[in-house]
Order: structure tokens, then C-alpha cells, then sequence
């Protein structure tokens, strides 16, 4: 599964970016997708993930400010990001998986795309 990202830029705080992510194979054959996100000099974190029926999870940090949408038909994946804050700032992946339980799996990762907000 090849995964190709984009999206990213730089804006202000309080603004809103939406990031998109295709597929190379139909998403009805993936269980899950993700967004991961990385900001300098910090350990990766998992941001959002959405199953093939269309169940979401989000970290606390993001609840009620981005939200995650796939469209299978498509193959893509979404991230809106409203009401961004400077400690968003980050590069951010976007990943296909599995869950095992509770616990999502990225088995294939897309490039990253950069995301700045000045504050």
C-alpha cells in the first residue's frame, strides 16, 4: 500500500488547514487509517484513526478541533483541523493499519507533510 499525503502549509492560529491522503489501493481493503503527527524534538504521537466503518478516535489534545473522514470509494483520507494552536505545529503521516483490540497498528506509512501555526 503506497500512501501519498498532502495538505500541509503554514498558517495562524485559530485557523483551519485540512489534510488529504490517497491510496494506491481501494479502502474498503484497509481496516483502519490514520494520522500520525511528530514535532521537533518530540516522539511521534498517534492524532486520529477511523475503522472501515467509519468508527474515530482522537487524542485528547485534538477532540473537538479535527476530525477524521475517509472515503473508501475514493481511496482518501481526511484531516480537518480547525481552531489551530502553535502546538500543532508538526509533520504529520498518514498511515493504514489495523486494530488489535484497542490498540491501532500502521503497517504502511505515507511521506510527511509539514504543518505550521504561528501563533
Amino acid at each position: 500500500v503506497q500512501l501519498q499525503a498532502s495538505g500541509g502549509g503554514l498558517v495562524q492560529a485559530g485557523e483551519s488547514l485540512r489534510l488529504s491522503c490517497t491510496a494506491s489501493v481501494t479502502s474498503f481493503a484497509i481496516n483502519a487509517m490514520g494520522w500520525y503527527r511528530q514535532a521537533p524534538g518530540k516522539q511521534r504521537e498517534l492524532v486520529a484513526t477511523v475503522t472501515s466503518a467509519g468508527s474515530t478516535n482522537y487524542a485528547d489534545s485534538v477532540k473537538g478541533r479535527f476530525t477524521i473522514s475517509r472515503h473508501n470509494a475514493k481511496n482518501t483520507l481526511n484531516l480537518q483541523m480547525d481552531s489551530l494552536k502553535p502546538e500543532d505545529t508538526a509533520v504529520y503521516y498518514c498511515n493504514a493499519g489495523s486494530y488489535s483490540g484497542t490498540d491501532y497498528r500502521p503497517n504502511f506509512w505515507g511521506q510527511g507533510t509539514q504543518v505550521t501555526v504561528s501563533s
